[in-house]
């Protein structure tokens, strides 16, 4: 690294938190602090929900699983686009009745307290899992920069993120997102410039073709083949539909949005601009293929940030490295927000009867930092160093996501479910996809690709919820 790359990493990371003390000053209470008030425009909701679910995990993993394979992961967007529409279509509205604070406050509507505390239970373990994983790939390209070990890059990453996050609430998060994204993206043309020119410009594209590189639909019926057009556009419905119809992380901007038609705009045009992404890093990892960086003895993960420090010019290497860095961080930040949100109005406010915005507020900034320390602390007992990241935080992720979905589609759509059997259904869905997707306590359905997670477990837990209505009914009904 040279010293116009520390000078602009410097500088940026200033930019970033300043502007994220800034937007966020003057918060008043929770309303502020985890909503924005209600008063976020519908583009800024769009780009800080995409910066938030792809952020550090497409621009470090994505490039490397192209430079390894194909273009077949991009399968995978077709069918969140799907699946966004879908929530816009049938979730949404439900959002916009009257005051929620949380995603799990609709279930409670539906069929009562213990039911939106086992949801938001099952939302808190997996997105502090899911996101030790993601705060340990922000210390990746860190280490490889600047030499520290991953445990100085995980705490040096984690400080910058709590500082913004802790004083300025969601409203900085979603602005900081804005910015980040926006410099990351064009790090990652800048990178695709540089590499093709290295490669021998766009006609080297040619040899990618003659190679099998630039293949992206796979139309093979198959649930043991990873990424395949079938498997993209069911496997990728269902995941983008629970992730952003079920999980409080992207659901809490959604909310923040003015009105329905406006988280309708936010919502179904990420689903659009993630394609856009995903093509882009994937396009990435391909010249960097042809540049003959996807050298052997690099993991995936290593060959983007590698690229970035041996190749770019001084000033645009540390450009892109610090947006990578920013990035990363805007996960974290926003995980660290919706975490501090479900733990207050969950489970504080309704076991405690404490009302008061301020008082939460406190309660939510102090929540803040103690979810900062769990992140950290599952980042550093993270040691799988082969699996790409992008992979593992949607595994992990995909282990709860069929039991929220499918907890959702039972209270929409089978009305004699009643509290008893959403529990029944939750606890059952995420036991029985434990085996499958951690393989603990041994591994089930070995051969599964991972996108068929959430479909299978949305199945079970709905069947599960219809069977636990029918039981208890015919009980009742014999005990009457």
């Amino acid at each position: 690294m040279r010293t116009l790359d520390w000078a602009v990493i410097a500088a940026y990371f200033v930019a970033v938190l300043v502007t994220g003390l800034v937007v966020g000053r003057g918060q008043r209470g929770a309303a502020d602090y985890f909503l924005g008030r209600h008063g976020l425009p519908w583009w800024a909701i769009m780009f800080s929900i995409v910066a938030t679910e792809t952020s550090a995990l497409t621009v470090i993993s994505i490039p490397g699983i192209a430079a390894r394979g194909d273009l077949t992961f991009l399968q995978l967007t077709f069918g969140y686009v799907v699946g966004r529409i879908g929530v816009a279509a049938l979730l949404l509205p439900g959002y916009f009745h009257g005051t929620q604070e949380t995603a799990y406050q609709r279930l409670e509507h539906r069929f009562g307290p213990l039911a939106r505390r086992a949801a938001s239970a099952v939302f808190l373990i997996t997105r502090a899992l899911g996101d030790g994983v993601r705060v340990f790939a922000t210390a990746i390209p860190l280490a490889i920069i600047t030499h520290w070990s991953v445990p100085v890059g995980i705490l040096a990453t984690a400080v910058v993120t709590i500082l913004y996050t802790w004083a300025g609430g969601l409203r900085a998060v979603v602005w900081v997102d804005v910015v980040q994204l926006g410099f990351y993206v064009l790090g990652g043309v800048a990178t695709l410039a540089v590499a093709l020119h290295l490669a021998g410009g766009a006609a080297s594209l040619t040899r990618a073709l003659d190679a099998g590189k630039l293949t992206m639909i796979d139309p093979a019926v198959s649930f043991a083949t990873t990424y395949t057009l079938w498997g993209g556009l069911l496997g990728g419905a269902l995941l983008s539909a629970a992730s952003h119809g079920t999980d409080h992380l992207l659901v809490q901007r959604l909310l923040a949005a003015r009105d329905l038609p406006a988280a309708r705009r936010a919502l179904v045009g990420s689903g659009f601009f993630v394609v856009l992404q995903f093509a882009l890093f994937l396009m990435v990892g391909t010249s960097l293929w042809l540049a003959g960086a996807a050298r052997p003895e690099l993991a995936g993960d290593a060959i983007y940030p590698t690229f970035v420090v041996e190749h770019l010019p001084p000033g645009l290497s540390g450009l892109v490295i610090a947006a990578i860095l920013a990035a990363a961080m805007s996960t974290v930040a926003s995980s660290l927000n919706s975490l501090s949100s479900a733990t207050t109005h969950d489970f504080y406010a309704p076991l405690t009867g404490r009302r008061d915005e301020t008082h939460l507020l406190r309660v939510g900034r102090w929540l803040t930092l103690v979810w900062a320390g769990v992140l950290v602390g599952g980042a550093m007992l993270f040691r799988d160093r082969d699996t790409p990241v992008v992979v593992l935080a949607l595994s992990i992720a995909s282990l709860t996501y069929g039991a929220l979905l499918g907890t959702y589609i039972l209270g929409g759509w089978w009305r004699r479910a009643r509290e008893r059997d959403a529990i029944v259904a939750i606890v059952a869905g995420v036991v029985v996809m434990t085996p499958v997707v951690l393989g603990w306590p041994s591994r089930a359905l070995a051969g599964l690709a991972w996108p068929w997670y959430v479909p299978l477990g949305t199945l079970i837990t709905a069947a599960v919820g219809v069977a636990s209505s029918v039981i208890w009914r015919s009980r009742d009904k014999a005990e009457a």
